[in-house]
């Protein structure tokens, strides 16, 4: 549990925000409830007493929910539930199944969450925002422009950071979501966010391909949104630079090598959570976007430097 000290006028950057936060996890097949998950989840919820809208957040490709711990937890103190399934342990190039355990664990929500959540915490199903990293990204973004893949509750805000639809322009994983037609997406005014990371089209050394190479990376998929929607990317910093500080075992260190990253995690995971924080005040929860505009115009200082702010009004 981690505890927050700040006041409720505390920037959106804070790691602790106005609400103390738990962070739980589900096994779907350990727990005995009258409805248990489709898939393990990490919970990480306010633990005050309130109505609180929903994320939902997709982890990235081979990667464990766990390792966006830090993260999940400065969103939820902030004033939000964030419920991360854990998708897959193994995944191979089509993702189709992992549009269908998103679909699954949102179609769950209603009935299940609630036995999860501590006391008098509530979830406003009426607002539900839908995210993900990397190939969570692209998960995120099928989901909700699938027309054959549908969900009982309605996403209000769809978030990609760093989203990945393959490995080149041409090798695209299935599903491909992207068109290369400008604003193709048709996501019914959904207001959408990508956020992009400098260094995840440069390679970490010859041997191994970009994290996020161009042509399939945050650009494009900024470029086939409508509006609302906005863009930023973060000038030295990494794919993987918004998980955990620790992230241990075969998979944790191996996120160390594998993409370029910058000089610590901590900065971008700020900004990411503060990000994502600023653009649901604004999108999904009580439609206050003074401090994604102060973002935008530099009023508030980010921890890491912009190198593009792109809005669609």
């Amino acid at each position: 549990m981690s505890m927050s000290t700040s006041s409720s006028s505390a920037s959106v950057f804070e790691t602790t925000g106005r609400y103390t936060t738990t962070l739980q996890w589900v096994e779907s097949s350990s727990v005995v409830l009258p409805l248990p998950p489709p898939k393990p989840l990490l919970i990480a919820t306010p633990c005050e007493a309130g109505e609180f809208p929903l994320l939902i957040f997709l982890h990235g490709y081979l990667l464990y929910n766990s390792f966006y711990s830090q993260l999940l937890q400065q969103v939820a103190s902030h004033g939000f539930i964030v419920v991360a399934p854990q998708l897959y342990q193994v995944a191979g190039a089509d993702s189709t199944g992992e549009i269908k355990s998103a679909a699954a664990t949102t179609n769950w929500l209603s009935e299940g969450l609630r036995d999860l959540l501590p006391p008098n915490v509530h979830p406003n199903l009426s607002k539900l925002g839908l995210a993900g990293h990397s190939r969570g990204g692209k998960t995120a973004f099928a989901l909700a422009l699938s027309k054959s893949i549908t969900t009982t509750l309605k996403f209000s805000a769809l978030i990609g950071i760093d989203p990945v639809d393959g490995m080149d322009k041409g090798k695209q994983t299935p599903p491909p979501v992207l068109t290369y037609v400008p604003h193709s997406f048709d996501l019914n005014g959904m207001a959408v966010m990508v956020i992009g990371s400098g260094l995840g089209e440069v390679r970490k050394n010859p041997l191994f391909p970009p994290c996020a190479p161009k042509g399939v990376n945050h650009e494009d998929f900024f470029n086939e949104c409508r509006k609302p929607a906005c863009h930023f990317v973060v000038k030295d910093y990494g794919h993987l630079d918004m998980l955990d500080d620790d992230t241990k075992g075969i998979r944790g260190k191996a996120s160390y090598c594998l993409c370029k990253n910058g000089k610590s995690r901590e900065p971008m995971r700020r900004f990411v959570g503060g990000i994502v924080v600023a653009f649901m005040k604004a999108y999904l929860d009580n439609g206050d976007a003074s401090e994604l505009m102060s973002i935008r115009y530099g009023h508030e200082t980010a921890p890491v430097e912009l190198q593009t702010v792109e809005f669609l009004e």
